[in-house]
């Protein structure tokens, strides 16, 4: 793929991220949520690239939202196909009541080479590049935390571990506890967490723990980029998840395998965006600057040549066409 897609793409993020900023803790987080989607779609639809949704809002039936099977872009019969997860706001809830790290995140690689998740719970481990093949997810938590620790050359008991605030967390949580890591809690924002393990100025060392499947594969592609590992069971959690992997063709064998980094993401030559909305931990959120601007932040990574790229853009909100078009559907 061009290189000169990773611009294109930040400018994708960046268009969501403002759509749906200004419902930063308003309680609206649908509201937010399809102010994203639209920021999003309408600026896509400005890309040369003939895309696909694997990963998205939903099915069909749910539109309006991103959804599964839809096609973006403007590429013509020339262009790659490509296949693009994305999630127009992670962090729903943090935005609706103006907590830290909500973020607009996108994903992109070639045809069939991202694993399109069902819609469910997976388990993970991520950790960053230091760290990379030393992960085992199917081993007690204390023997990674132990190989992580050696890995990184560290004492165990100064590896900081993140693991999302969850009542199905307790007995992990306590595992951490008994081998000696700090813990970090986070209750929502998965990507952006499992992220922040491959930059060491985040502090945070290893994620662990069940989250969203969709959100495991987008932060699967960042882990690639950035050269770090990331190690993955899916998890049903309901029988209505176990019928969602029947009708996917799923068998029991494949709900029980260990999918690694190349089996979730399995192209070198991927792209991954993220723009803050709220304030975080990694990146900056969106900033009002009066007079109709407003700065956002921006991360953008390639996988084929491991760059990673953060953008400062100063926006004047009414010389933009696309978003401003979806500021005034959603104007309050």
């Amino acid at each position: 793929m061009d290189r000169n897609l990773a611009l294109e793409l930040v400018r994708v993020t960046e268009t969501a991220a403002l759509a749906s900023a200004s419902y930063m803790g308003r309680g609206d987080k649908i509201g937010a949520d399809q102010a994203a989607v639209d920021g999003m779609r309408r600026a896509f639809n400005s890309i040369s690239i003939r895309g696909t949704v694997v990963i998205g809002e939903g099915d069909l039936d749910e539109a309006p939202m991103l959804y599964i099977g839809e096609t973006v872009g403007c590429g013509d019969e020339t262009e790659i196909e490509v296949d693009i997860a994305v999630d127009p706001l992670e962090g729903t809830t943090l935005i609706a009541k103006g907590l830290p790290n909500a973020i607009a995140v996108l994903a992109i690689a070639p045809k069939g080479t991202l694993l399109h998740a069902p819609d469910m719970y997976m388990r993970k481990i991520a950790v960053g590049p230091r760290a990379k093949g030393v992960i085992n997810i199917a081993a007690p938590t204390s023997e990674n935390l132990h190989a992580i620790a050696k890995a990184l050359d560290k004492k165990i008991e100064d590896l900081t571990v993140t693991v999302q605030d969850r009542p199905r967390h307790e007995k992990l949580i306590e595992e951490i506890r008994e081998a000696g890591a700090r813990i970090k809690l986070f209750g929502d924002g998965d990507v952006a967490t499992a992220i922040a393990t491959g930059f060491e100025e985040t502090g945070v060392d290893v994620l662990m723990g069940i989250g969203g499947a969709p959100e495991g594969v987008i932060a699967a592609v960042a882990l690639k980029c950035l050269g770090g590992d990331m190690q993955a069971i899916l998890n049903p959690m309901s029988p209505e998840e176990e019928t969602r992997c029947r009708e996917m063709g799923l068998s029991q064998d494949d709900v029980k395998k260990v999918l690694t980094l190349d089996d979730l993401v399995s192209s070198e030559d991927c792209f991954f965006a993220a723009t803050g909305i709220t304030q975080g931990d990694l990146l900056q959120g969106v900033v009002y600057k009066g007079n109709n601007r407003a700065s956002t932040h921006s991360v953008v990574m390639r996988g084929k040549t491991g760059t990673v790229r953060f953008v400062e853009a100063l926006h004047r909100l009414d010389k933009n066409e696309t978003l401003t078009d979806v500021l005034k559907k959603h104007q309050r």
